[in-house]
C-alpha cells in the first residue's frame, strides 16, 4: 500500500516541476516586457520632446509608470506562485524521505531530549532517526512545541478520540494539508525568531497618548490640503503651512526613538505575517466535518466575526507603511501628514484590539501543524490502526500484529500481546539479540502514539490511558560522578515514586541492575519485582536471568512468563523474533563469543 502513496507523491513532484518551469518562462517574458516598455517609452518621449508635444510626453511617462507597475506586479505574482510550487515539491519529497525512513526537511526534536523523562529517551521519541523526525511536519516553533508536548504525556480520552476523528478527515484532504505545509514552509528557518520578537512586542504595554495628539494626527492631512488650496488665494497662509511643517518635523523627531524601536522589532515581519495569513485563510476556507476541525476553524474569528486572516494582512500593511516612512519618501510624508506617527498609532491600536486573537491564531496554526504531523502516519501507512481506548478499572494493552514503527515495513517482525483489564507483570527471558528490547520498545512507542491520538503500527490495538515508564538505556556520568549502578538505583527510585501517584503507570524494564554482580543482580531484581507487585505495578521485565522466571510459581496470578528464542544449527543462529509463552531454554552467549575468537571453557 505504501507503493501507491509513493507513486502519488512522485506524480505530484513531476506536476510541481512542470508548473515551476511554466512560471519561470512567464517571469522571463515579463522581464523582457519591462525592458521593452522602457525602450518604447524612451523612443516616444524623445519624439514628443522633439516635436514639442509636452503633454504627450507627460502622458507617455504616466502610462509607462502605470504599465511598468502592472508588469512588476504580475511578475511578483508569478514569482510567488513559483516559490509556492517549489515548496510544494519539497513537501512531497519529504513524504518520500519519511517513507524511506530518511531524515527530512523538519526538525528531529533533539532540543526536546531529556534523559530523565519517563520514556522519551529509551523509546527514541526525539533526536536522529527518532519518532519525532519521522512524523514531524511542523515548520513553526510553536508547532514543534505542540507536537512534542503531545508525545511527552498521554492526552485525555476525549482529546484522543477527537484527534483520531480529525486525522481520518485529514487523510481525505491530502491536497489541502500539503498546500497548508507548503504555505508555512518558509517558517522552517531561523526567521521564526522574528515571530518570538513579535510576541514580545505584543506583550509590551502601550503608552497612552493625549487626545489632542490623536485628533491632530487624524486631521493634519486635511488641514495641510485646505491651507495649501487657501494659499493660492491668501498668500499669508503660506506662513501657516510653513509653521505646520516645522511643527510636524519636531513632533516626528520627538517620536523618532519609539518609531525606530518598533521598526527594529517588527519591521521585517510584513512578508512573514502575510504568509501566516494565507495559512489562516486555508483553515477558515476549508469545510470541516469533525467536531475538532469545526472548533479550531471557528476559533479563528475575532469578536466581530470578521476573517482574522484579513486582520493580519492589515497589520502587515501597517508595518509596510511604517517602513516606507523611514525611507527617503518618508521625509515628504512626515512633513505633510506626520506619516510615521500615524502608522505607529495605528499599529498600537491594532495591537490593543487583536493581541489575544493573534496569539490564538498562532496557537491554532501550531495545533493544525501537529495534527498534520500525526496524520502523516495515517496517510503513509493506511494499514496501521487507531487504538480503541479502554476505560476499565485495571490495565488493558491488547495488540495484534504490533511492530516497531521506526523499522522498515520490509524487515520488521510483528507480534501479538494481550493484557486485558488486569494486573500483571510479564517476565520475558531470551537469548542475546533475540528481540526482547525491541519488543519492549515496540509496545512502548505504539502506546505513546495511541495515547496522543495517532495511529499505531498494528492491525488491532486496545489500550488504557496510562503513562509509560521505561528503564532501558541506563548511563553513567563522569560529570555527575554517577556510576551505572547508581544511575540504575535512581531510575528505580523514580519508578517507585511515580507508582505512588494517581497516574496509572505501565513500566518497561530491560535487564535491571546490570551494574552489579550476578548474585546481587538476581536478589535485587527479585526484591524489586516483589515490591512492584506489592504496589500493584503493571508492566514487563526483560531479563537473561532464568531464576527470575521462577517467580511465576510464587505469584501464579500475577506473574506471566514469555520468551524469545533462537534455533542453533551448527555454528549458525536463526532468529524468528516471535514472542512465545513460557521460559527460554536456549542461549547463545558462548556462540557469540566464539565468533570474536573467545572460547569459554565448559565446567
Amino acid at each position: 500500500m505504501q507503493e501507491q502513496i509513493s507513486d502519488y507523491y512522485k506524480v505530484q513532484i513531476i506536476e510541481c516541476e512542470l508548473e515551476t518551469k511554466r512560471l519561470e518562462r512567464l517571469i522571463n517574458v515579463y522581464s523582457f516586457l519591462r525592458l521593452f516598455a522602457l525602450a518604447i517609452t524612451l523612443v516616444i518621449f524623445y519624439q514628443c520632446i522633439k516635436y514639442d508635444q509636452i503633454w504627450l510626453s507627460i502622458l507617455s511617462v504616466l502610462l509607462f509608470i502605470l504599465g511598468f507597475t502592472w508588469l512588476v506586479s504580475k511578475q511578483k505574482g508569478f514569482q510567488k506562485q513559483k516559490n509556492y510550487f517549489i515548496s510544494l515539491a519539497d513537501v512531497h519529497e519529504n513524504e518520500l524521505s519519511s517513507i524511506a525512513r530518511k531524515a527530512g526537511l523538519y526538525s528531529d526534536g533533539s532540543d526536546f531530549s531529556d534523559d530523565l523523562h519517563p520514556y522519551s529517551s529509551d523509546l527514541d521519541i526525539f533526536g536522529k532517526s527518532s519518532l519525532f523526525e519521522m512524523i514531524n511536519r511542523c515548520a513553526t516553533a510553536p508547532g514543534n512545541v505542540t507536537l512534542a508536548n503531545w508525545l511527552l504525556k498521554p492526552s485525555s480520552i476525549i482529546e484522543i478520540r477527537e484527534r483520531q476523528e480529525m486525522l481520518s478527515e485529514l487523510r481525505s484532504k491530502l491536497k489541502w494539508k500539503h498546500h497548508f505545509q507548503a504555505v508555512l514552509l518558509f517558517a522552517n528557518t531561523p526567521s521564526e525568531d522574528k515571530v518570538k520578537e513579535l510576541f514580545r512586542y505584543m506583550d509590551s504595554t502601550v503608552q497612552e497618548q493625549a487626545r489632542w495628539l490623536k485628533n491632530y494626527v487624524k486631521i493634519i492631512p486635511y488641514l495641510f490640503f485646505a491651507f495649501s488650496i487657501g494659499a493660492f488665494f491668501i498668500p499669508y497662509l503660506v506662513l501657516v503651512l510653513f509653521t505646520l511643517l516645522i511643527f510636524n518635523f519636531f513632533l516626528t523627531q520627538n517620536f523618532n526613538a519609539r518609531i525606530l524601536k518598533t521598526d527594529s522589532i517588527i519591521g521585517k515581519m510584513s512578508n512573514i505575517l502575510t504568509q501566516f495569513s494565507e495559512a489562516i485563510k486555508a483553515i477558515k476556507n476549508e469545510d470541516w466535518n469533525t467536531s475538532l476541525g469545526k472548533k479550531l476553524a471557528s476559533d479563528l474569528k475575532n469578536d466581530n466575526k470578521a476573517k482574522f486572516s484579513e486582520q493580519i494582512k492589515h497589520f502587515s500593511l501597517l508595518i509596510s507603511h511604517l517602513s516606507l516612512g523611514l525611507t527617503s519618501v518618508g521625509v515628504v510624508l512626515n512633513a505633510l501628514m506626520i506619516w510615521n506617527i500615524r502608522q505607529l498609532f495605528a499599529i498600537e491600536d491594532w495591537k490593543k484590539q487583536n493581541h489575544a486573537n493573534l496569539k490564538q491564531a498562532f496557537e491554532l496554526i501550531a495545533s493544525f501543524e501537529a495534527l498534520i504531523s500525526l496524520s502523516s502516519l495515517n496517510t503513509n501507512n493506511p494499514e496501521w490502526c487507531f487504538a480503541a481506548i479502554q476505560e476499565g478499572d485495571r490495565y488493558t494493552l491488547n495488540a495484534k500484529e504490533i511492530a516497531h514503527p521506526l523499522i522498515s515495513s520490509s524487515t520488521r517482525i510483528s507480534n501479538d500481546y494481550s493484557l486485558n483489564d488486569e494486573l500483571k507483570i510479564d517476565i520475558i527471558t531470551g537469548s542475546n539479540m533475540a528481540g526482547k528490547s525491541t519488543f519492549l520498545r515496540t509496545l512502548g512507542i505504539n502506546t505513546v502514539l495511541a495515547l496522543c491520538g495517532a495511529p499505531s503500527c498494528a492491525k488491532e490495538m486496545q489500550v488504557s490511558r496510562m503513562l509509560v515508564f521505561s528503564y532501558m538505556r541506563i548511563r553513567d556520568s563522569l560529570n555527575e560522578s554517577t556510576s551505572t549502578f547508581k544511575a540504575e538505583l535512581d531510575r528505580l527510585q523514580a519508578l517507585l515514586k511515580i507508582l505512588e501517584g494517581p497516574e496509572r503507570v505501565f513500566f518497561l524494564i530491560d535487564e535491571m541492575l546490570r551494574g552489579t554482580n550476578s548474585l546481587d543482580k538476581y536478589l535485587g531484581s527479585k526484591a524489586v519485582i516483589e515490591k512492584l507487585i506489592a504496589q500493584n505495578g503493571v508492566g514487563i521485565v526483560a531479563t537473561h536471568d532464568l531464576q527470575i522466571a521462577d517467580l511465576e510459581k510464587k505469584y501464579p496470578n500475577y506473574i506471566r512468563n514469555f520468551y524469545f528464542d533462537i534455533q542453533v544449527e551448527g555454528e549458525e543462529m536463526n532468529f524468528d523474533y516471535k514472542l512465545k509463552a513460557g521460559e527460554c531454554k536456549t542461549f547463545n552467549a558462548s556462540l557469540l563469543l566464539k565468533r570474536i575468537g573467545i572460547y569459554p571453557e565448559k565446567d
